[in-house]
């Protein structure tokens, strides 16, 4: 005999089984060092990149996407926890997360998801980003190769369609060294450079070698989803593409300029994301986690994050996120001492140097090694061309404060912040700027200048 009891035990038991069944999976697939507008869909003149291209019609594309700090441990940091640098304690290069710190495996493990990553990991202490290891992607951002196998990642996606999964595939490409892919297909003498980089021969060699990293990434993206597909999961997975932050060229990584800190970002969601869309709505890394959070159901606090969800705009029901997106850049241990933090809206950025009087010294750039040979191109050249020295100085030294007009100067080379027609936008970036650095607790100068005096006691 059937009972009231078990009737609603069953009603119970099937919402649930239906709610599991209708969660969306998640698939982040993660560039290295890869410059947004070098890419077509982008801008970018030089190379082809057919399966990002037909993934992005297939989606919407965000033309103002950002990361708060243009250096890969702190990127994907902010990516998996939703939390800003100095709320997690990753505010440098190869830092580890304060005690505590939770990410996506805490959020979407509790949930009952299978979360796991492959590729290049660099986020610790495992505690606090306990992804399940997948194989199949290379670890090494710094090996002659970029071997993959997608083996891994397809056992991962189809291990069980009745338990929904997060997956971060993390590629190592176009991170230097730049060895992979066909660099000689490229007729040096007819790439288009970029302004920020300097016309010499070596420079035209390296860029090609860059750029055909980035086609062997396009490559790569085009059998993940392959592989998304033989599941059969792919209806039911919403699919994000970044770029991460800059290339490791003078202007772009470890900057906050917009070379360092604009990404590339792409999401597919069949169904629910309309395609070959683009959305001028201003989002950044630390809106991820609670964006994926929002689409799967996960109901999370209002302060909990640094970062807000954008599943609205990804819904269609709106065009705007954000009113400023900020960033922060720490030099140690990358060079010596140089804390930047910068604030941008739609139209305009503004950046402030707080070591004004030191010169900028990134050592992997200015030491001439086998990540950069053209750099010494730069500086020989320099008293030759006035583009050239213009360029060299410009990374080399940087004034108190910078404000730009990104419609009019995408590439930042024309600096307002002393022009009085600004001022009044000026002000109210800069007052902006120091509001968030109150609510995040960052000290500024002392935060960089306190981590060097750590390393260097560390060092004797």
């Amino acid at each position: 005999m059937i009972t009231l009891k078990r009737i609603v035990l069953f009603i119970i038991l099937s919402a649930a089984y239906l709610q599991a069944a209708d969660r969306p999976n998640f698939l982040i697939i993660m560039g290295d060092d890869c410059t947004y507008n070098d890419l077509p869909l982008y801008g970018g003149q030089n190379i082809d990149t057919p399966n990002l291209d037909k993934f992005a019609s297939e989606g919407m594309v965000f033309n103002k996407a950002y990361l708060s700090m243009s250096m890969c441990v702190p990127c994907r940091a902010e990516m998996y926890s939703g939390l800003y640098p100095v709320k997690s304690g990753v505010c440098w290069n190869h830092s580890k997360a304060k005690p505590g710190t939770k990410s996506a495996p805490h959020y979407f493990g509790k949930e009952g998801y299978r979360v796991g990553i492959t590729g290049k990991v660099h986020v610790t202490p495992k505690k606090c980003f306990p992804f399940e290891d997948v194989k199949g992607f290379e670890s090494n951002c710094v090996a002659p190769t970029a071997d993959y196998d997608c083996a891994g990642i397809e056992e991962f996606m189809a291990r069980d369609k009745d338990q929904p999964f997060y997956l971060a595939v993390c590629l190592v490409v176009p991170h230097v060294v730049w060895t992979v892919g066909d660099s000689t297909k490229f007729d040096l003498d007819k790439l288009k450079l970029p302004p920020h980089m300097a016309h010499t021969p070596q420079t035209r060699k390296d860029f090609a070698k860059y750029l055909a990293e980035i086609e062997y990434m396009d490559m790569q993206i085009g059998e993940i989803l392959k592989s998304l597909e033989k599941t059969g999961q792919a209806e039911n997975t919403l699919v994000l593409f970044t770029s991460e932050q800059g290339a490791q060229i003078p202007g772009c990584k470890w900057t906050n300029w917009e070379l360092g800190v604009h990404t590339g970002m792409i999401v597919r969601w069949p169904g629910k994301v309309k395609q070959g869309v683009r959305t001028d709505a201003l989002v950044q890394y630390a809106d991820v986690l609670p964006t994926f959070m929002d689409a799967a159901g996960i109901s999370y606090l209002k302060d909990q994050f640094d970062g807000m969800s954008f599943l609205q705009v990804l819904q269609g029901k709106k065009d705007q996120h954000r009113k400023y997106v900020y960033a922060m850049h720490n030099n140690v241990p990358e060079g010596p001492a140089f804390p930047i933090r910068s604030v941008r809206t739609s139209g305009y950025s503004y950046i402030r140097n707080l070591s004004p009087e030191r010169i900028y010294i990134e050592k992997h750039l200015l030491a001439v090694d086998q990540h950069n040979p053209y750099w010494d191109t730069w500086v020989f050249t320099s008293g030759d061309n006035d583009s050239t020295y213009n360029l060299v100085e410009r990374y080399l030294r940087r004034p108190a404060e910078e404000l730009y007009d990104l419609d009019s100067d995408p590439f930042e080379f024309d600096n307002l912040a002393n022009n009085p027609e600004y001022a009044k936008i000026k002000s109210e970036l800069s007052k902006e700027l120091d509001r968030w650095m109150a609510v995040q607790g960052d000290p500024g100068v002392e935060l960089d200048t306190q981590k060097s005096l750590q390393d260097n006691r560390k060092a004797k």
